[in-house]
């Protein structure tokens, strides 16, 4: 292959990868706000359970709460329970467990 040739290849490899990384950031970019967040761990009305090393001692019906509120912060209120809270603090959600 000639050297001129291997420089048009390359340019052209260089321009594509180019293309494809600026129309990727575009299309990041044209997101709605409200999806750029991230998605939302749990919902109003929705029970989520302390992690047992948070209160020992407790069955599991002890330690699920409602949630009040979704803070903007990406933390919740619970209904009978005081403070913020953050998802760190709860068991992963499990939609194939029955509730109570």
């Amino acid at each position: 292959m000639r050297t001129r040739t291997r420089w048009l290849l390359s340019g052209l490899c260089l321009g594509a990868g180019a293309m494809s990384a600026v129309s990727a950031y575009l299309k990041r970019k044209n997101v709605p706000s409200e999806k750029r967040v991230g998605d939302v761990w749990a919902r109003p009305g929705m029970p989520v359970t302390f992690r047992a090393e948070l209160m020992p001692g407790r069955d599991r019906h002890e330690r699920t709460f409602i949630v009040k509120e979704l803070l903007s912060s990406g933390r919740v209120s619970l209904q009978d329970a005081g403070g913020e809270h953050a998802e760190k603090e709860f068991e992963p959600i499990q939609l194939d467990r029955p509730l109570v």
